[in-house]
């Protein structure tokens, strides 16, 4: 058969230009074990309707099995009227069926079809995302443990406006990412358990006047329940925007991640080297060792950001229903889950195998005037109002600047040793909730534990 299926209405064959524009079986065929198993309920569920006599019923099913090993073992032949995936197997079928095979349409339009398939492909993809997203997690838990948080925890500047501020936890530093991404993960369970309704059912746009049961596909599946509205059901690809935002959130926690480690690893910081496994080299330069992995996690973010206003543009100016714009949806969901998926995937490798120039950041960590604040809030102690606190320890640190003498004498003669010390305690004076203190960060360790067994269950499938 060299027509497309929707031919009949037609005197003539579609132009070679329209079925090239058209066709998007170049990317959604890797939703062919999900049409097939999505085909297979629906075509049980004509059965359990009396719509398809035993045998009938039996008959396509078999021939959707043996579709199923045609593409599995690859050696599925593809025509040219074969404008999707869906179709080439509706076409295969019915030639391994014969007649019978044409009534596995029945009561279905590629409409619910396609996002059925798609439902259950972002499904179980994104189950996958979001473990390889805890599992980054894990290995930044793993490193901040072996950071330590106690009174020899290794200890670097942290950071405002890329400048230094005040001296934190190793560990505290690497919890920081870990909570974003876990808040990634958080998101992409959301976004599984609302996407996890079934439009199969929903026909073209009105349902059907067949007697078909949308509910016993929908449990066939393993969805939570069928649509409710058959308008909303082939017209909804909400599901595929807030996959693209997930995943564009999670691209910018990654681009931040990689820019950080694209310093730590230059001379200039050196408070980090990459494994020679997850570095790559220059071309020209003999000495070059590059973080391509975290420059490429920065530069992805823009490619997933670029496929969230792609889905969402798409959408904004569509009447209900179905239009032919929402085959868009499918291009920038697989290609933002691929280059994300990699993403993660190489640097929870990267991460795990650096190695931490501790004696680096420990240097950069014990400049006085990162313990400028412990100052004034010791001032604050001794009743000092804090706007004047600051005042005076600005005016100290103007004054040791001025005279050359550090920061840490300065302080010592106009305030007295006590002040002295409070500068000395350095992190140790981090002891409010969710500081970056050793304390603090031990009982942060305990919660990150908690907070991840429970997603881990989310997971769990």
């Amino acid at each position: 058969m060299n027509q497309p299926l929707w031919h009949g209405r037609f005197d003539v064959p579609p132009a070679e230009e329209l079925m090239a524009f058209t066709s998007s079986l170049a990317f959604d065929i890797r939703l062919w074990a999900d049409d097939i198993a999505a085909s297979i309920a629906h075509v049980k569920g004509l059965g359990k309707s009396g719509i398809l006599q035993h045998d009938e019923a039996l008959t396509i099913v078999e021939a959707l099995e043996t579709t199923h090993s045609e593409f599995a073992s690859g050696t599925i032949v593809f025509v040219p009227s074969d404008e999707d995936v869906h179709t080439a197997i509706e076409r295969r079928v019915t030639e391994i069926a014969g007649a019978i095979g044409g009534k596995i349409h029945t009561g279905r339009s590629r409409n619910d079809q396609c996002v059925t398939a798609l439902r259950m492909w972002s499904r179980r993809e994104l189950v996958r995302l979001g473990v390889a997203v805890l599992d980054l997690c894990e290995v930044l838990a793993t490193r901040a443990q072996e950071a330590g948080w106690g009174h020899d925890g290794v200890v670097l500047p942290g950071y405002t406006h890329l400048q230094r501020a005040q001296p934190v936890l190793l560990a505290h530093h690497l919890f920081a990412h870990s909570w974003a991404l876990m808040r990634d993960a958080d998101r992409l369970a959301t976004t599984i358990e609302r996407l996890n309704v079934s439009p199969l059912g929903a026909g073209a746009l009105a349902g059907s006047s067949l007697p078909i049961d949308p509910a016993f596909t929908a449990a066939e599946l393993g969805f939570d329940e069928p649509f409710a509205n058959s308008l909303d059901a082939v017209s909804d690809r909400d599901f595929v925007a807030e996959a693209l935002f997930d995943i564009a959130l999670l691209a910018v926690h990654l681009s931040r991640m990689g820019e950080e480690w694209v310093l730590w690893t230059s001379e200039e910081f050196a408070f980090a080297s990459l494994d020679d496994r997850y570095a790559t080299g220059s071309s020209m330069l003999p000495q070059k060792k590059n973080a391509d992995i975290a420059e490429l996690a920065r530069g992805k973010a823009g490619r997933a950001i670029g496929n969230l206003v792609t889905m969402l543009t798409v959408l904004k100016g569509l009447p209900l229903s179905y239009n032919r714009d929402m085959q868009e949806d499918k291009e920038p969901l697989f290609d933002s889950y691929d280059q994300i998926s990699r993403a993660v995937t190489a640097l929870t490798g990267m991460i795990h195998t650096a190695r931490f120039n501790t004696d680096a950041m420990a240097k950069a960590a014990s400049s006085d005037a990162l313990c400028a604040t412990d100052v004034a809030e010791w001032l604050v102690v001794q009743g000092t109002p804090f706007r004047q606190a600051h005042a005076m320890v600005g005016s100290l640190v103007q004054q040791s600047l001025a005279q050359g003498i550090s920061l840490r004498d300065v302080v010592a003669s106009a305030l007295g040793g006590a002040a002295r010390d409070a500068m000395d305690a350095g992190v140790e004076n981090r002891r409010s909730p969710g500081s970056g203190g050793p304390q603090a960060v031990a009982t942060q360790a305990t919660l990150y534990s908690q907070r991840m067994s429970k997603l881990r269950d989310r997971f769990r499938t």
